[in-house]
């Protein structure tokens, strides 16, 4: 398991670059702009993160749960977006998903069941906003592609960090990812106040 997570990542940082070698110019621009659109936005990378660390906090089959129903929902909404199917405030949703996911650390929750509701919820907003703002040029299965391969690797951080500081430190470190997830609510408060 300790190794696990560090070869993934390397896989994910890996894909984009063999795409390269072997895509068209569209097929290239849509692989990037699919991969950097999560990982540029400080709302996205901390919701996705969360996720990954909710899914360790509460461990067994949420390790997988959890983030896989992110990801999948994520995927219908961009597909929804770049068909120019719109769900209203969307950025709300961004800017909430990232504080009740932070509470859902700090408090913590612990209900797997509830937590892939919870997070298949705010995957539609994620994707909506992925989906909408795919470039022109993009092709549209490498966008997707792209954001899902990086979402996958947040989620892949979260839950690393979740079961370092889990497993590594005991008491203190669920501490810390408490500490962490309310860091997190706050951050998503203002940016929530900045979107309404």
């Amino acid at each position: 398991m300790r190794y696990a997570i560090p070869t993934l990542a390397a896989a994910f940082v890996l894909v984009p670059t063999v795409a390269f070698a072997h895509a068209g110019h569209g097929d290239v621009s849509g692989l990037t702009h699919g991969f950097t659109h999560p990982i540029t936005g400080i709302d996205h990378v901390v919701a996705m993160v969360a996720v990954g660390v909710l899914a360790a906090q509460l461990g067994g089959r949420a390790l997988w749960l959890v983030p896989s129903s992110f990801v999948g929902v994520m995927a219908l909404g961009g597909a929804l977006g770049m068909a120019g199917i719109l769900l209203p405030l969307a950025e709300v949703g961004v800017a909430l998903s990232v504080v009740v996911l932070g509470l859902a650390i700090a408090v913590p929750f612990r209900q797997t069941l509830a937590a892939v509701a919870v997070a298949g919820l705010f995957a539609l907003f994620h994707g909506q906003v992925h989906g909408t703002e795919i470039p022109a040029a993009a092709s549209a299965l490498y966008y997707m592609v792209g954001f899902i391969g990086a979402t996958t690797l947040l989620h892949a951080t979260g839950i690393g960090l979740g079961l370092l500081f889990s497993l590594e430190t005991g008491k203190l470190g669920h501490r810390v990812m408490q500490a962490g997830g309310g860091a997190m609510a706050l951050f998503g408060a203002t940016i929530l106040v900045g979107v309404l």
